[in-house]
């Protein structure tokens, strides 16, 4: 019997993966060169299907790196000259942050206890920051920031660049990818694909940006894949390096099938299923919701403090081939992470379910 993954990521793989996996070994995706035609059409093929499927405007560019940590570090060099702003409340919310302490920026944050998330009316953005960065979903705590709460922060501070990580929730959140200027994302958990390709998202607005930096005595945008570069090779598109064009090519044909459900189709779906979980745990006797107030409550990572130490439910659910994330970090014995990506169906939650409640 083959493992079901509840896990972060890597996660549960599409189900269509091995079809389109055959597919691209037939028409030997693997050997083709990334200069070449049939390259150029795979990435405008992946490009369409996401622009359909996140909404994302013509007018912002699509780029691909090797993983979506890469694109803190692309973002920090391109896009900010002295200071940065960031929501921390997590250990990849605090990574962003340390990135740019790392790249010497002068990096303010706004730091929450773990299990807390941030609203629009408490937030205030130093004067000088030029970024703020946000992380929609914080993997490591099960915490979401509301898309109504993005979208006010990116009103009031229209003269500043947002950069919103939505590494473990895109494609579901429905965020204004007109109103906010810079976004990326992993393609190992909702999208239900192996690890090992990024997509960053970014506006004329971030271009404009780091080709005025680039122009700046003792100022950095980066030596290998900075915007501009990326910009110039993305119009006609190609990639300034060898790219993962597997990656690639499979990105493309899972969103052209999420686009054949609809997008609107699978949130209901998550939602739903989201729901079902968190309405277990709130009366288990095994675990119990890890982040109290339910608007900040991921949809997509669901965490739960566990009233017996983790290692024991885990080992448990392994035995019945259900394979969930230990807590992350200081949780790691306290606390379990069940992902609820759109590869993870309503009959798979249900077993889940049933398994934990056999424990009680």
């Amino acid at each position: 019997m083959k493992n079901i993954y509840f896990t972060a990521g890597p996660a549960e793989l599409n189900p269509k993966f091995e079809e389109f996996m055959r597919q691209a070994i037939d028409e030997q995706i693997g050997s083709i060169s990334h200069r070449s035609g049939q390259f150029r059409k795979i990435y405008q093929h992946c490009v369409e299907n996401l622009r359909t499927l996140m909404n994302i405007p013509a007018s912002s560019g699509i780029f691909f790196t090797g993983s979506a940590s890469e694109v803190w570090e692309r973002i920090l060099l391109n896009l900010v000259e002295h200071e940065s702003f960031h929501l921390v409340n997590g250990s990849f919310s605090d990574k962003f942050y340390k990135y740019a302490v790392s790249a010497q920026k002068f990096a303010h944050k706004f730091e929450k206890p773990i299990g807390e998330g941030f609203s629009y009316g408490e937030i205030e953005v130093p004067e000088y920051a030029e970024l703020i960065c946000v992380t929609q979903n914080e993997t490591s705590t099960g915490v979401q920031m509301r898309e109504a709460d993005i979208h006010k922060l990116k009103r009031s501070n229209q003269k500043r660049l947002m950069a919103v990580d939505m590494v473990s929730s895109a494609p579901i959140p429905e965020l204004d990818l007109d109103l906010i200027d810079t976004a990326f994302f992993s393609v190992q958990k909702a999208f239900g694909l192996p690890a090992g390709l990024g997509v960053w998202i970014a506006n004329e607005k971030c271009l404009e940006k780091a080709k005025r930096l680039a122009k700046y005595d003792g100022v950095t945008i980066g030596a290998h894949h900075n915007l501009p570069v990326l910009w110039k090779n993305y119009e006609t598109y190609e990639t300034p390096a060898t790219p993962n064009v597997l990656g690639i090519y499979l990105l493309g044909k899972v969103a052209e099938e999420m686009n054949k459900t609809g997008i609107e189709t699978i949130r209901k779906e998550t939602d739903e299923k989201a729901k079902k979980i968190y309405k277990y745990l709130e009366t288990s006797n095994l675990c119990s919701i890890a982040v109290k107030n339910p608007e900040h409550r991921s949809k997509t990572v669901v965490v739960a403090d566990t009233k017996k130490s983790s290692k024991g439910i885990i080992e448990a659910l392994k035995e019945k081939n259900m394979i969930v994330g230990s807590g992350y970090g200081p949780n790691k014995d306290t606390q379990i992470r069940i992902s609820n990506f759109p590869s993870n169906t309503m009959e798979q939650i249900d077993m889940l379910i049933a398994a934990l409640k056999a424990m009680e």
